[in-house]
């Protein structure tokens, strides 16, 4: 079933995205805004009225102060987190969508040679956002900081080491959450959605407080005691504990009251009177996560299912906060699998997209952002061996996320000692990859250009099959007790099995994309915004920005 899948599979489905239909009303929101910095004005005598007496205007009683007050502050706010994504996973998935649905401006004859002529407009939905901003993401440890201590500048508005939630340098103070603060103080229902784990580091910096980000138990207990009304996505991790012996997560979040559903038939069953629900995706994946959205079936309920059933769950006369992480983003990224990081930057605008929706009924209640934690990977588009050119529509070939091929492929070729002409039947078959034909002239994928058709644009060059067939040496030769590998092993393979990032190496290359880095980058991360106060977003700020730009324009403490 995989192996007819597309990554543009969302996209075919559908001709195009549906685009913003309602022009904001900023100017209300704008003055609002103002009239909440707290500057300060000169006092005067007020001028004498020109109105009779009968007529001028009588101030407002306290309860229609307070309820002009509220109506300024946006009602239901979603705020995406693309762990890992910054403009260059955006721009790239939005070049392959142009690409790959052939989004061109016809042809031009140059000097007797057709030429493409290229194209790529706003392909996805949070590009369509009317402001755009941008955030610096350095934390006190890095200025290449992981997803705990962004998060934490998100959710509260401080820094923080990396690996560290909520909490100050020396841990003398925890830092109460933009999640926590609306609950208490406006009585807004909390949703917390991720493509990964619950109690990992992004989602759990709107409710917990750990010095450090791997205490998983501890921060489960957290997100029981947060008493949040809506978390789905991926499963938990250690639920009973680092030792396998304490009681079991899902069993204490039962009995403070939360209902804990891990079917996708009782989740797509579930009504807002059921109260507060703990949703567990029924198809977990690597490491207790969803699946990637390149291995996701029809069946399965995608980030944007999630999401939709969130926005009934939540439904309240006092509003919502719903954070939504596309936290494969970041996994693809690490793993070089540019491929995969394309199909979950899909998944997430996907879910944005039910935001967006639910924005277009309730237009002047309603904020969306759409943000990174931090950019992983140090993926560029553009590589030295295609010059200036790019072949995104080679991504199509490939078939499968790093991850599964490596379940269900690589793990059994280790088991049985598989030859690499047998391995290389499944390359081709799942990422396109074609071994030396030996006829003719050697060329570089800078010589072939998939739109044109040209069958050879995915045939190994010489140097390019002898990389790979080094890496299935290697990898068949590991035995996964490997701790620490050595300076060339580890820039050639990082911690991956070699010959699986070879493979997407080889791919991103002849497509005219590669990464830098197997960890975390230093570059600015977007913040896209929509909606009641979206104007406070533009500029360039620091991540801490986020959180105080939110609880200004959200009335919080």
């Amino acid at each position: 079933m995989h192996a007819d899948r597309k990554v543009t599979k969302a996209y075919n489905e559908k001709n195009m995205k549906k685009r913003l239909a309602a022009v904001m009303m900023t100017g209300l929101m704008a003055s609002s805004v103002l009239s909440g910095c707290g500057s300060q004005t000169v006092q005067t005598e007020p001028a004498p009225s020109t109105q009779p007496a009968e007529t001028q205007s009588v101030p407002p009683t306290e309860a229609q102060a307070e309820n002009s007050e509220e109506e300024k502050f946006p009602k239901y706010v979603f705020l995406f987190i693309g762990d890992g994504m910054s403009y260059p996973q955006i721009q790239l998935t939005n070049y392959f969508v142009s690409a790959s649905e052939n989004l061109n401006r016809g042809t031009a004859v140059v000097k007797d040679e057709e030429k493409t002529i290229l194209d790529s407009k706003n392909n996805l939905a949070m590009m369509d956002f009317t402001v755009s901003g941008s955030a610096q993401t350095y934390d006190s440890t890095s200025f290449a900081p992981d997803s705990a201590s962004t998060a934490t500048s998100i959710a509260t508005g401080n820094k923080t080491w990396s690996g560290s939630i909520n909490v100050s340098e020396d841990f003398s103070k925890e830092y109460e959450t933009i999640a926590e603060k609306l609950k208490a103080q406006k009585g807004y229902k909390i949703g917390i959605l991720s493509s990964v784990n619950l109690n990992h580091a992004t989602p759990a910096a709107f409710y917990a407080h750990q010095a450090s980000r791997s205490s998983y138990y501890d921060i489960g207990l957290e997100l029981i005691e947060s008493g949040f009304d809506y978390f789905a996505g991926g499963g938990l991790l250690k639920p009973t504990g680092s030792e396998k012996n304490q009681e079991d997560l899902y069993t204490l979040a039962e009995k403070a009251g939360y209902r804990v559903v891990k079917t996708q038939a009782e989740a797509e069953a579930l009504k807002p009177e059921d109260g507060k629900v703990i949703v567990i995706d029924e198809h977990l994946a690597d490491s207790d996560a969803m699946a990637y959205e390149l291995d996701r079936t029809e069946e399965q309920w995608s980030l944007a299912d999630y999401v939709d059933k969130g926005i009934a769950m939540l439904d309240n006369e006092n509003g919502f906060f719903m954070m939504v992480e596309g936290g494969k983003i970041d996994w693809a990224c690490h793993a070089n699998d540019a491929a995969s990081t394309i199909a979950d930057t899909i998944a997430l605008d996907d879910a944005v997209e039910k935001a967006v929706e639910f924005y277009e009924e309730h237009p002047e209640e309603t904020l969306i952002l759409v943000t990174g934690d931090h950019e992983t990977g140090g993926l560029t588009i553009g590589f030295a061996g295609t010059d200036y050119d790019t072949f995104l529509t080679n991504f199509e070939n490939q078939k499968i996320s790093y991850a599964k091929y490596d379940s269900d492929y690589v793990k059994a070729y280790k088991e049985n000692k598989t030859d690499f002409e047998t391995v290389m039947k499944d390359v081709e078959q799942l990422f396109g990859l074609l071994a030396p034909s030996g006829e003719g002239e050697q060329k570089d994928s800078a010589d072939f250009h998939p739109e044109s058709n040209n069958s050879g644009a995915l045939e190994m060059t010489e140097y390019e099959y002898g990389l790979l067939k080094e890496a299935y040496e290697t990898t068949m030769t590991r035995t996964g007790e490997e701790s620490e590998f050595g300076q060339e092993e580890y820039i050639k393979y990082g911690s991956y099995e070699p010959l699986t990032v070879t493979i997407t190496h080889i791919l991103n290359n002849k497509s005219g994309v590669n990464f830098g880095s197997y960890a975390h980058t230093g570059l600015p991360v977007e913040v896209l915004a929509e909606g009641a106060g979206a104007e406070v977003f533009d500029g360039y700020y620091d991540n801490t920005d986020i959180y105080k730009k939110m609880a200004s324009l959200l009335g919080v403490q």
